[in-house]
């Protein structure tokens, strides 16, 4: 009961802040920016939740209750794209555009700009979608199969639009800073009395060896070849995030922009460690327990990323635990809110303000679209989500749709004067195509034997097919003009 009671009673604040702030909604700039006037602390807290999702939640905690450390091959992919990111931050705010796809169309052009957007449409839809997942997920567990995972989904789909679609990125970012100081606290608290609940870091160590020594090591096991397929997703789409752009464009200033991305990288890595910890604890722990394997004594995947939830509910003590159910409920939501808002402004922006509303001064106006935009889309990524799976395998298709499409062009955009703007189309095409193409041979059971059909290894072809293009049609077609690189080297 007192789970529940803490959760609703986070819940019941997050709603307060918002319905606070939502006073302070009166342009489209405060819905989509915050009115440009973020400070750090806040931005950090911001970025922070907008990478720590249901995907680190379930995906990385069920990837480590398989692999072991070496998930932080994956956490890493992350915050290498984070340091890249420290050298663009401050150059994104200075140009202050309201979303990544405005960064596309000014230095390759307007066809870059739609590719880009249809990519991020349908790429974060996926991971919104496995937001409400997950939140299926934590409601069956909460109330103990009394609302299953179906409907806990759908319950899922309905708060996260709501909150959404109530104060847009003023209230993302302001509630954002009470998710991730909770979210530290939850986990750095669950990571000793889990290892307490097994009896000690010694009988930890003693179970992992004799079930799986391979466990406690980054290599043991592990090819090139995994090590590689697993870093490309995360880091790919970190570097091409198009929220945490977007929160760039929230900051005070530049200068803001880029010392919250220091604090960003410190909190990620703490918050992924921890995470990962817990997972290969819970192995321990569970490691003879029948619900998380099949018949055949493989792990089973969808229970496995339950993992951290399940300590959270049978093995820490109960104000741990409901400590670190209110934390689910700040990742969950934080990440959810920030890719429907992404979503719903790459799609009033680019697709329905210049075709359809051109004309409209109505800056009132232009939210409610917006809002309406945000209902439609959480809708649609609710009807996704039921194409897949386990939250991992939406993460490793999503991320690599969205990272090889728009990473390379992102960082070309920055740090390579030559590239030119059909290169950068060609390169979207190839990164946005080559993901979609092999899911669905894998749905359909067909392997040509130049794609990989296991997803763990999708990034690895998309990237390569979207750098290869990039690097030769660039250099087939004429330089682009200084006015083009120009802002973006400054």
């Amino acid at each position: 009961m007192i789970y529940s009671v803490v959760t609703i009673v986070y819940l019941l604040l997050l709603v307060g802040v918002i319905a606070f702030k939502t006073k302070k909604v009166q342009t489209e700039e405060d819905f989509i920016v915050a009115g440009r006037g973020a400070p750090v602390y806040l931005l950090v807290g911001t970025l922070v939740c907008t990478w720590i999702g249901s995907g680190s939640l379930f995906g990385t905690a069920g990837l480590s209750f398989r692999s072991g450390f070496g998930e932080l091959w994956f956490s890493a992919g992350a915050w290498i794209g984070i340091v890249i990111i420290y050298f663009v931050a401050e150059r994104v705010r200075k140009i202050s555009k309201f979303t990544l796809t405005d960064l596309l169309e000014q230095r390759y052009n307007h066809a870059a700009k739609i590719l880009g957007t249809v990519t991020i449409i349908v790429a974060y839809l996926v991971i919104a979608g496995y937001q409400f997942k997950g939140g299926g997920r934590f409601i069956a567990i909460l109330t103990q199969g009394a609302v299953d995972l179906p409907t806990g989904t759908l319950i899922s789909c309905i708060v996260i639009i709501t909150f959404t679609a109530v104060a847009g990125m003023v209230s993302i970012i302001s509630i954002d800073i009470f998710n991730g100081v909770l979210m530290i606290i939850a986990m750095l608290m669950t990571l000793p009395l889990a290892i307490d609940a097994h009896g000690g870091v010694q009988e930890v160590i003693n179970t992992l060896q004799t079930k799986n020594p391979g466990y406690l090591s980054l290599f043991e096991g592990r090819d090139p070849w995994w090590i590689l397929g697993i870093i490309l997703p995360t880091f790919l789409l970190l570097v091409s995030e198009s929220s945490i752009y977007q929160k760039f464009s929230s900051a005070q200033n530049a200068t803001s922009a880029r010392k919250a991305v220091l604090g960003m990288l410190a909190g990620v890595v703490i918050i992924e460690f921890v995470m990962c910890a817990i997972a290969v604890v819970g192995y321990a722990i569970y490691s003879s327990d029948p619900r998380f394997f099949l018949a055949d004594g493989s792990i089973d995947r969808g229970m496995a990323e339950e993992v951290i939830l399940r300590i959270g509910y049978e093995q820490i003590p109960v104000y741990a635990g409901a400590l670190l159910f209110a934390a689910g409920v700040a990742i969950i939501l934080s990440t959810g809110n920030t890719f429907l808002m992404v979503t719903s402004t790459n799609l009033t922006q680019d697709i329905l303000k210049p075709y359809f509303f051109k004309t409209s001064k109505d800056s009132k106006k232009l939210v409610r679209i917006q809002q309406v935009s945000i209902v439609i889309l959480g809708l649609l990524a609710y009807v996704m989500v039921t194409q897949f799976e386990t939250v991992l395998e939406m993460a490793f298709i999503s991320y690599t749709m969205i990272g090889a499409a728009l990473a390379p062009v992102l960082l070309a955009a920055f740090f390579w004067k030559r590239v030119t703007a059909a290169g950068g189309v060609a390169s979207i095409i190839a990164g946005m195509l080559v993901p979609i193409i092999n899911k669905g041979m894998e749905v359909a059971g067909v392997s040509i034997g130049l794609l990989p059909v296991d997803t763990d290894y999708i990034a690895i072809p998309s990237l390569f097919a979207s750098l290869t293009l990039l690097i030769v049609v660039s250099l087939l077609t004429s330089k682009p003009g200084e006015e083009k690189w120009k802002p973006f080297f400054e």
